[in-house]
């Protein structure tokens, strides 16, 4: 484990310690013992977020704002920021999932290249990658690594319907298991992962046989505060694609829907996820609704300015006790 990702992991378990807190400021004349026997436990809920701010224009990234320009509300009740960054070299978990599908037969060769390309640019040192294949089953066909060359190899083994797959996010049942194959990647992989975790699927979200259902592939990616982004590659002979489905995935997770209608417009959408991993502003505050129920809560961040969207998840999943 590279010595900046060690740096993430202790400071994730750091935050993740329940607090002991004493039952009293301690002072002149006061009982000093212990605070672990005169404390009280205190559960902190710490929502993170991870955003991105782009010009409603001219649709450019935006990278130089302050914590006060930003404005985050929890069910409608306004939160106080507590932790602000610009974050461009934080490491990044990520999740490449690529539809082998019968219906990406004439997409794929193009798909592999230009994924080759995007990991190429992307990856930096400390990050991780995993790469997955799905059509009537999953298959991980590169474990979490910061091997490129591996990772290389493993997109472009994938194959259209290839029989047989094996490992921990195999499936067999029959159809396009898109749900399954998100729901595995977040649930089985990623959710043991600490820091900034994305998932980024090549698709047209057509999905024929999951066991899951849709709002299961979005739960997990929200309680393992993974972002997911979908390039749509969808051929007009199998329907065009599913937009909408890709759109409320990536939508509640604080991700983007690319349409991507030709090879050209491949390189650019990658180019456009690419950015956005970079060019992140990380939001943290204490919620201060304090109960541990498992709820599902609505997050809203804004900017002060109206001329600029803030792409960022729309909740999340309190603790339970």
């Amino acid at each position: 484990m590279s010595s900046e990702r060690l740096k993430l992991y202790v400071a994730v378990a750091v935050l993740a310690i329940p607090l002991l807190w004493p039952a009293s400021p301690l002072g002149a004349g006061q009982n000093s013992e212990p605070l672990a026997q005169q404390g009280i436990r205190v559960q902190v809920n710490l929502v993170n977020l991870f955003a991105t701010v782009r010009d409603k224009k001219t649709k450019q990234i935006v990278s130089s704002l302050e914590q006060g320009d930003f404005k985050i509300t929890e069910d409608g009740a306004e939160q106080k920021i507590s932790f602000f960054s610009r974050e461009s070299t934080l490491p990044i978990t990520l999740g490449l999932l690529i539809d082998t599908s019968g219906s990406e037969s004439n997409t794929l060769g193009a798909e592999q290249q230009a994924a080759v390309r995007f990991l190429s640019r992307v990856l930096r040192k400390g990050d991780l990658t995993m790469v997955v294949s799905f059509d009537t089953d999953s298959d991980l066909l590169a474990d979490l690594t910061d091997d490129q060359e591996r990772l290389d190899r493993a997109i472009n083994r994938t194959r259209i319907n290839a029989p047989g797959a094996q490992g921990p996010l195999a499936q067999t049942v029959p159809g396009t298991v898109f749900y399954d194959a998100v729901y595995a990647a977040c649930h089985d992989k990623l959710a043991g992962e600490a820091g900034r975790k994305a998932i980024v699927v090549l698709t047209d979200a057509q999905d024929e046989g999951s066991t899951l259902k849709l709002q299961d592939a979005i739960e997990a990616a929200q309680r393992t505060d993974t972002v997911v982004h979908i390039l749509l590659v969808a051929d007009a002979r199998y329907g065009g694609g599913n937009y909408s489905v890709a759109k409320k995935l990536t939508d509640e997770t604080g991700g983007r829907t690319i349409v991507v209608r030709n090879e050209k417009n491949l390189e650019a959408a990658f180019d456009q996820i690419s950015e956005e991993l970079r060019s992140q502003y990380t939001l943290g505050y204490y919620s201060s609704n304090g109960a541990r129920d498992g709820s599902y809560r609505k997050v809203k961040v804004e900017t002060m300015r109206k001329d600029l969207d803030v792409l960022t998840r729309q909740g999340y999943y309190a603790p339970r006790n």
